[in-house]
């Protein structure tokens, strides 16, 4: 047991630690080092939302997947743990956010107004300086609406399938494998360190530059649907309570709408590109993950019996996750 936990602190000081790691030392998805969009390969936009994408395609594996052993519980998490690792998800999920605000020609039309007016080096700097500026342009609330509805859409899914592997916990200690003792906690804890040094499966059959301009972009979570999950009768409403005082997170969605806009002015320069960058990472969302990974760390450190494993894939890397990557705050806090 003391070595489980010693194990458990390893992975936390790692997660603390990964910040401070130089990206070039962990090659297998080099998504920042795109040096012009003249493919859909170097698009670094096109590409984290093709990222976005596969993530909600391995969310629908996922829920059709029928739990018969612990090795099933070990590769939804393994999965999970792949797009939780780094910046990976935040900056996947940013960037096609950002391609749902591109469906709005007339808030990109104005962007362009502006730069031509004001300069495009102008133009890049405040919105680069103030993400919330994006949202003072015209026709910037139909852009807004429509990156509201997809993240909420999306963000339900997660949360729905957060909840159908938070019953099952309950449901598999009804099975005799699942009430074994879980011994291999050391090598769960590994996976999930290892996980940052392991490719994240793209979506990129469904991603080109020809699908983004001509398709009616949807939610992720649609892309890739399924029949809803047979749950109880008495699972919980998931949606916003309409009496919690929530309201869209300006400074995040306007981030979002900052990504659009600048692609809208162009990227042939490089000073573009770089702020593209800078916006493609929202720190507090980051954190966030971080500590739904270091949660997800201690859960499956503490986990006794296998069944536990599939409550702890339900609360941190579904439901925690699903609450990171929200458009919404709650004026309250």
């Amino acid at each position: 047991m003391i070595d489980i936990l010693i194990s458990a602190v390893a992975f936390m000081t790692a997660i603390q630690d990964a910040p401070q790691t130089q990206p070039a030392e962990q090659p297998v998805l080099r998504l920042d080092v795109a040096q012009t969009p003249a493919s859909d390969e170097n698009d670094l936009v096109l590409r984290s939302a093709s990222q976005y994408a596969g993530f909600h395609r391995t969310l629908g594996e996922i829920r059709e997947r029928e739990i018969t052993s612990g090795a099933v519980l070990d590769q939804s998490m393994d999965e999970l743990a792949v797009y939780l690792a780094r910046e990976r998800l935040v900056r996947a999920w940013l960037a096609y956010s950002s391609l749902i605000a591109e469906r709005h020609p007339q808030f990109l039309d104005d962007v362009r107004d502006v730069a031509d007016f004001y300069g495009r080096d102008a133009a890049i700097s405040a919105l680069v300086s103030d993400p919330a500026y994006a949202g003072a342009f015209r026709y910037s609330d139909q852009a807004s609406d429509s990156v509201i509805e997809a993240i909420e859409a999306d963000s339900g899914e997660i949360r729905q399938i957060g909840e159908q592997y938070r019953l099952a916990a309950y449901d598999l200690q009804n099975e005799r494998w699942a009430n074994a003792v879980a011994r291999d906690r050391q090598n769960r804890l590994a996976a999930l360190t290892a996980a940052d040094s392991v490719s994240a499966p793209l979506a990129t059959d469904m991603f080109s530059t020809r699908f983004v301009s001509e398709a009616e972009l949807a939610p992720a979570s649609s892309l890739f649907a399924s029949p809803a999950p047979r749950l109880p009768t008495s699972t919980p409403d998931l949606s916003l309570d309409p009496d919690v005082p929530y309201e869209p997170d300006r400074v995040r969605v306007g981030r979002i709408l900052s990504i659009a806009a600048l692609r809208a002015i162009g990227n042939d320069s490089r000073y573009s590109e770089d702020s593209i960058r800078t916006l493609l990472a929202d720190p507090l969302a980051q954190r966030c993950i971080d500590w739904a990974r270091v949660n997800l760390a201690q859960c499956v450190a503490a986990a006794h019996f296998e069944y536990e494993d599939s409550f702890c894939i339900a609360q941190h890397a579904l439901l925690d996750v699903s609450n990171c990557l929200e458009a919404a705050q709650n004026r309250s806090n």
